[in-house]
């Protein structure tokens, strides 16, 4: 693990003074450890496992999640070398829109409920439909989507009455943690407006969202700043992850927000793209900045900034399909080594922009934004005999790019031109694939030195929160750029001839889409029915 910031070597006298950024991701925490000037001294994650007891069930054990912060922060501290009695500061960062119901004495009543967790999309398809959706949304910023712990709530009261009477506190895995660490029963902004809980213009739980979720506002922690600060951790925690207990912990956000702060791009003009499973583009604004056909969400992040974006369910997850439908074959034919994702990425960039006219509206796993729809599916349009697998790759990447270009179109209709665009996840340890995404958008594409900007995301809360950094925008500063990619003019000149066809085929496609995944849904239930192991 490289020490760096500008690629430079931490010095000795930079351990002195030093702060913890902790992630709490959805898959595993991850903790890295920063002297005052953000270069990076230590790294370490912190794995945990989640269950899918039902279809459309994704839920972790709470104390899983602490068990793994515990193990990133004790192995970011034990690699950097620092001083246990020198952190001057650490911040959390949380996995957005999960949920656990506490009992009157504290208790777990469900295990963390992810955003991955699909059981409230009925409810939420329910309030789409209504009167009350743009309302809500105009209201809270959070399209009506079942990723959104309102939803969860509601479910869990239609489905299961009798367990939400012994309800006494919904959290966040964040919340969890965070008490079990301070004490402290509170939530951040970011967290809280990305439950579709909380009113984004006053900063103050939305009576119509607790309303229809059946809750009082003595369900839900006080919401608070990200700069709001407290002493002293549970002594037993503190020694196991070699810390003082008297460390300040600083409140912090998620780690979508957080995301952007560890890249630097702090101003409407800079956007970030991320890409793992998932994906995700957003900007910063100085205002709640909402999209009348709600094709967005607006998250608050303080009393001065918002997160506007949109997410994508299909990102990297297109080139596993590709790969495991491969690998498949391959085991059941013969004996050759199994493709990986380096392979797919190879193969794609054998063949030429466009992929030879091969266009593919990647929806393995439905849509959410901009039209959060849950029948979507994928298509691949063009196909003839001279497209190979090198085509199909290639065009899986331009069409997760298209994904992203419409989102970089519709805030650039809110809040104007996106100058650039810095890039984290997954997808950058390829060169072809930020390529694609620079001449897609005809922006320039820049690749923080760190990687990882969602724990440095909560880093630089911590340095905020004690005044380490004077201010939200001046972490910018702090940020080396590794990598740049600027647009090709000759590939984005292609894909502005693709573009407009992959956007008329998704409209095309809208009433199929609904057909074909309601024929999806009869066949899964008659073949349950038929074998009641395939349940």
């Amino acid at each position: 693990m490289p020490n760096q910031r500008a690629g430079r070597r931490s010095n000795p006298q930079d351990k002195e003074g030093w702060f913890l950024g902790i992630d709490l991701g959805t898959g595993s925490c991850k903790c890295v450890v920063v002297d005052s000037q953000a270069h990076i001294l230590g790294f370490g994650t912190g794995d945990y496992a989640s269950s899918t007891t039902q279809q459309k069930w994704n839920e972790q054990d709470p104390d899983s999640l602490l068990a793994g912060m515990v193990r990133s922060v004790h192995s970011a501290i034990e690699q950097s070398g620092v001083k246990a009695t020198g952190c001057a500061g650490l911040s959390i960062g949380g996995a957005m829109h999960s949920l656990i119901a506490l009992d009157h004495s504290g208790n777990p009543l469900t295990g963390v409920i992810t955003w991955a967790d699909g059981r409230g999309a009925p409810q939420a398809q329910a309030v789409r439909q209504s009167t009350q959706a743009a309302e809500l949304y105009d209201q809270t910023g959070c399209p009506a989507h079942g990723m959104y712990p309102l939803y969860k709530i509601l479910w869990l009261r239609q489905e299961h009455p009798a367990l939400f009477e012994q309800v006494a506190r919904f959290i966040t895995a964040k919340e969890f943690v965070f008490q079990k660490l301070t004490g402290q029963e509170v939530v951040d902004y970011s967290l809280a407006s990305g439950s579709g809980l909380l009113n984004t213009h006053t900063l103050k739980w939305n009576p119509l969202s607790l309303e229809v979720a059946g809750i009082r506002p003595d369900h839900l922690a006080q919401p608070s700043g990200p700069i709001t600060t407290f002493r002293g951790l549970e002594p037993f925690l503190a020694k196991a992850m070699g810390i003082s207990s008297q460390t300040p912990v600083v409140l912090g956000s998620s780690d979508a927000a957080n995301s952007n702060f560890g890249a630097g791009a702090v101003n409407p003009w800079q956007a970030t793209c991320m890409i793992g499973t998932s994906g995700a583009f957003r900007i910063v604004t100085g205002q709640p900045t909402l999209d009348k056909q709600g094709r967005l969400w607006c998250y608050a992040i303080d009393e001065t900034h918002w997160l506007v974006g949109g997410a994508i369910n299909n990102g990297g997850i297109t080139l596993s399909w590709l790969k495991d439908a491969l690998n498949q074959t391959v085991s059941q034919t013969s004996n050759k080594t199994e493709i990986s994702f380096d392979d797919l990425i190879s193969l794609a960039g054998q063949v030429e922009t466009g992929a030879n006219g091969l266009i593919c509206l990647p929806f393995f796993a439905g849509e959410r934004s901009p039209n959060w729809n849950l029948n979507a599916r994928a298509v691949f349009f063009g196909l003839t005999l001279q497209h190979d697998i090198r085509h199909i790759a290639r065009s899986l990447l331009e069409g997760v790019a298209f994904r992203l270009r419409s989102l970089n179109e519709i805030l650039s209709e809110l809040v104007g031109d996106i100058d650039e665009v810095r890039a984290s996840g997954g997808f950058t340890h390829s060169e072809l694939w930020p390529q694609i995404i620079a001449s897609t958008l005809d922006r320039n594409l820049l690749a923080p030195a760190w990687g990882e900007t969602s724990c440095l995301g909560a880093a630089f809360w911590a340095m905020l929160g004690v005044g380490g950094i004077p201010s939200f925008e001046s972490a910018g500063d702090l940020i080396t750029i590794a990598l740049q990619y600027s647009p090709i003019a000759k590939e984005a000149a292609v894909y502005d001839q693709l573009y407009p066809i992959y956007a008329g085929l998704y409209e095309s496609l809208k009433p199929a889409f609904d057909q074909i995944a309601q024929v999806q849904r009869d066949l899964a239930l008659s073949t349950a029915e038929q074998n009641p192991r395939a349940r």
